[in-house]
């Protein structure tokens, strides 16, 4: 602003609030290729375990073969999505990267974080939406997520 007296003034009456963030991780383990774990009760026992009532979460996967995204965890969907993947990227392509091209082009179009409000501890989710990782590597996997937590 410049001007030390306006400056006084304006902030006069703002409470100031810092933001907290408290850092999680999660394990799991994945059974190979397409696997789909449902992670959204682990998730939200993350966020009870911190003071926290209301915030956001952001959930990372390190690594270049694993997604996370939310679906309805049925069994239809669990088998469309897979079959959904082999369409967009088939396995059997001349991928330069070799044996696992195919899992690192799916896993970059999914994504490898997700942002969620929670609200009383309780991830914001529609009535059918769970939270879900997606391991997309070929062979099964111990994965360490990462959970960045938000909130006051």
């Amino acid at each position: 602003m410049g001007n030390p007296n306006l400056e006084a003034a304006f902030y006069q009456g703002i409470q100031v609030l810092r933001m907290r963030v408290i850092t999680k991780y999660l394990s799991l383990h994945s059974r190979g290729e397409t696997d789909v774990v449902d992670i959204t009760g682990s998730v939200e026992s993350a966020i009870g375990e911190t003071e926290f009532r209301d915030g956001i979460v952001t959930v990372f996967v390190p690594g270049s073969t694993g997604a996370l995204t939310t679906i309805e965890y049925e069994p239809g969907l669990l088998r469309d999505f897979p079959a959904m993947l082999e369409k967009v990227v088939p396995k059997n392509f001349d991928y330069r990267h070799g044996s696992n091209g195919h899992s690192h082009v799916r896993a970059s179009i999914i994504g490898p974080s997700i942002t969620i409000p929670f609200k009383d501890t309780r991830l914001t989710l529609g009535t059918w939406q769970q939270l879900v990782f997606v391991e997309l590597d070929t062979r099964p996997r111990s994965r360490d997520l990462v959970l960045q937590i938000i909130g006051e």
